[in-house]
């Protein structure tokens, strides 16, 4: 029997695509991308995390639909994206470059946001000329540029080079994730949700991530392992707007006030208390504030007089 993919009920099912289409990146790798709302509406395109799909942003395709024209790619490997070839920020670059020229209309530009992973992919495009025309704003999510397992809390033991050590093993590791049982999502819980996250939220992201391919899951650990984008973060102009979770163990609070001080086009950081990696589950009403609020600041859907996002949180942070 196949491992089912995602819920399939409730507010963290994704919903049924108005239609799909398929991008071709630069080495032919193809990409499913979905596409939610009205042809005319703004648009918003989602770009998931590592071990994760489409079915990730549910609750934010819902909440945007609506209003939005919202667009949701797998990365390659994941989802309905076959694997490619390559496993690199260069090949994560191309995808989005890709998928933007796919899915928007010529001249368009939209809102880009991206978890994990797909805050490294926007931070590993900002340097394309086909990324700058096209990313009206950004929304990093609970994503690092650089160190990412020498940061990492996911081993309780103290800094240095032993728990880098095992904090690599544990996250680049091969071995199947198997069922999702009653232990696995304790153990998913613990490395990547805080722990007040209710139980509907940690079976949404234990069915996406235990789906993902084990050998996919493991050429992108060593992938995130050597990550070094911090040169991008400052090519990346477009307004950003980082939020993380106070509780990450994965890419903890230091890399989004790193990211929020090192962008030069920083509109707010948003730190939510007690949240662990996944934030758009965990915290889905914020995640998908921070998305309307970017739409309305720089594609002008509604109020042109706002002028910052996340004022108070970017003055409660050092």
């Amino acid at each position: 029997m196949s491992r089912l993919t995602h819920v399939v009920s409730g507010p963290y099912a994704p919903p049924v695509a108005r239609r799909e289409l398929v991008a071709v990146s630069a080495d032919g790798a193809r990409l499913h991308v979905e596409v939610h709302g009205d042809e005319d509406a703004p648009a918003v395109v989602l770009a998931h995390g590592w071990t994760c799909s489409t079915a990730f942003w549910a609750a934010q395709i819902r909440a945007l639909a609506a209003t939005h024209r919202v667009i949701a790619y797998d990365q390659r490997g994941h989802g309905r994206s076959p694997a490619g070839r390559a496993h690199s920020t260069t090949a994560l670059a191309d995808d989005l470059v890709a998928v933007l020229e796919a899915a928007l209309a010529p001249g368009e530009r939209a809102v880009v946001a991206g978890h994990s992973m797909g805050g490294m992919t926007i931070m590993a495009a900002a340097g394309r000329p086909e990324f700058a025309e096209r990313a009206a704003a950004a929304l990093l999510c609970s994503t690092g540029s650089s160190r990412l397992v020498a940061e990492a809390l996911v081993v309780p033991v103290r800094a240095g080079r032993v728990r880098t050590r095992v904090t690599g093993a544990v996250l680049g590791s091969r071995a199947p994730l198997g069922p999702v049982t009653p232990v696995a999502r304790k153990v998913l819980k613990y490395a990547t949700m805080g722990p007040g996250s209710a139980p509907d939220k940690v079976e949404a992201c234990a069915r996406i991530v235990h789906a993902c391919p084990t050998g996919v899951r493991h050429a992108w650990s060593q992938v995130l392992a050597g990550l070094d984008l911090d040169a991008d973060v400052a090519r990346l102009t477009a307004p950003t707007a980082v939020i993380g979770g106070t509780a990450d163990r994965l890419t903890p609070i230091v890399h989004a006030r790193g990211l929020a001080a090192a962008l030069p086009n920083c509109v707010g950081l948003t730190e939510l208390t007690g949240m662990g990696h996944m934030t758009p589950v965990e915290a889905p009403e914020a995640v998908t504030g921070a998305l309307r609020e970017l739409a309305e600041l720089y594609l002008g859907t509604t109020d042109p007089d706002i002028t910052d996002l996340g004022t108070t949180e970017k003055e409660k942070t050092p």
